[in-house]
């Protein structure tokens, strides 16, 4: 995911090592920088060309990253949802949530294994009604957090620390 220039912290270190390559006319390795850290292509000539001063935000190096996770990932089903509410988070525009998506450490894996930890935790039974009209026999738990509880462990997990 991050196999040539690693992860970064933030933002700002981003836009640093975009300087030095640009200064360096190295713009291959710019546009591979761009590409490890979720930068739309069309932002990067865009930087190339003087017409922005940085390559990247803080809103922007946050999807970034929330893209490239969602690429490695693939999630599926209820995985697509919790990326969504990572994604509806950064772009509310809460510059805290969106340092701390950033953050080295911090990955869409980890935070879906946190909603999955409380989802096991908090399995309870099914009702035996519903249980038989979806034609199973025995017993049957669920555990999947409702949007507020998800959205809350999502916040939880990137802002701890």
């Amino acid at each position: 995911m991050f196999d040539k220039f690693g992860e970064f912290d933030h933002f700002e270190e981003i836009n640093k090592a975009a300087e030095g390559l640009k200064t360096e006319g190295d713009i291959d390795s710019l546009k591979e920088l761009a590409r490890e850290n979720g930068i739309d292509p069309e932002d990067v000539e865009d930087y190339i060309n003087g017409i922005n001063s940085d390559l990247t935000n803080r809103s922007m190096a946050a999807l970034g990253k929330l893209e490239v996770e969602i690429a490695d990932l693939k999630p599926k089903d209820i995985m697509v949802d919790w990326s969504d509410y990572i994604r509806t988070l950064i772009i509310s525009g809460d510059e805290l949530f969106q340092t701390a998506y950033r953050r080295k450490g911090k990955s869409l894996k980890g935070c879906i294994g946190a909603l999955l930890k409380w989802s096991h935790k908090n399995m309870h039974d099914i009702d035996s009604d519903i249980e038989t009209a979806a034609g199973f026999t025995g017993k049957v738990k669920l555990g999947i957090p409702g949007s507020a509880r998800a959205k809350k462990i999502i916040k939880e997990y990137y802002l701890e620390g």
